[in-house]
């Protein structure tokens, strides 16, 4: 007999928020510093593991999917956040918050008030790299990647 899609799906939708989310705060512990678009890959995933916890309740079928389906698109909005944060560290396109934003012009009062008023972590610059791909890059890959899994498996019913 093969296994139950939807338990499978299941486990994916609660270990891999959880196992991103582990590699973020243990890549803290190594000296690295979450930027802002960093936090906002985060908030999914930790929505996606309270909801994917909530798929494991007695609950019927039916409903123990849309759990883990919902779970999945939560997956997926952090893996559309990855994508747009690395396309701001590949300098693709512009970012949208002060961690990304050029100095402007002025006076060289304003422009070093300017400066001071930024976060010292940078959202465009990446601080770690494997491959030429970023954590952002490989929360994309990952996230996206699981989502489309999540959503392929869920709505299957064991064979025998």
């Amino acid at each position: 007999m093969r296994r139950d899609g939807l338990r499978t799906a299941r486990l994916i939708a609660l270990l891999l928020p959880a196992a991103l989310l582990a590699g973020a705060w243990g890549s803290q512990l190594f000296g690295l510093v979450p930027c802002e678009m960093c936090h906002w890959q985060r908030w999914p995933h930790y929505a996606a593991v309270g909801v994917a916890l909530l798929a494991f309740a007695p609950l019927p079928r039916p409903v123990q999917m849309l759990f883990v389906l919902f779970a999945a698109l939560l997956i997926a909005v952090s893996g559309a956040i990855g994508v747009f944060h690395a396309g701001v560290e590949y300098h693709w396109w512009q970012g949208i918050t002060a961690c990304t934003a050029p100095v402007g012009h002025g006076d060289a009062m304003d422009i070093l008030n300017q400066a001071l008023r930024r976060p010292l972590v940078r959202c465009d610059v990446p601080q770690w790299t494997l491959f030429g791909i970023s954590l952002a890059g490989f929360n994309a890959i990952l996230s996206l990647g699981g989502a489309v899994t999540i959503f392929a498996l869920a709505p299957r019913k064991a064979r025998r």
